[in-house]
């Protein structure tokens, strides 16, 4: 039986709904590419959006990530208004009962 991959995105929450829809497709894109024989279903794969407040608390999210060495794609828009600022996270889809993962993303609240 395979092993559940779970393909987490976080996103900031203090961005206008459009501009965070598109960010969190990037990162899940991003974070999401070449991945081989990913399927969803009951022994595929799971997708779960995550929210942090703003981009200093994302920075916190990206640092720790860095910090576990957790297999991840920082989303930073160019553009202005925004100018370089970190937007979105999409973490490398992977076993859902990793350790070091959860100490990372247990306590971020869903996408609402």
């Amino acid at each position: 039986m395979k092993s559940v991959l779970t393909h987490y995105c976080v996103v900031r929450d203090d961005l206008p709904r459009g501009v965070l829809a598109a960010q969190l497709i990037h990162a899940a894109g991003e974070s999401g590419a070449g991945q081989q024989g990913l399927q969803a279903g009951p022994t595929g794969l799971y997708a779960v959006a995550l929210a942090v407040r703003d981009e200093a608390a994302l920075l916190l999210v990206e640092d720790r990530l860095r910090f576990y060495d957790i297999p991840h794609r920082a989303i930073r828009e160019p553009d202005a208004p925004w100018c370089g600022q970190l937007m979105a996270i999409g973490v490398v889809p992977m076993a859902r009962d990793e350790r070091t993962l959860r100490r990372v993303l247990q306590r971020l609240p869903l996408l609402k």
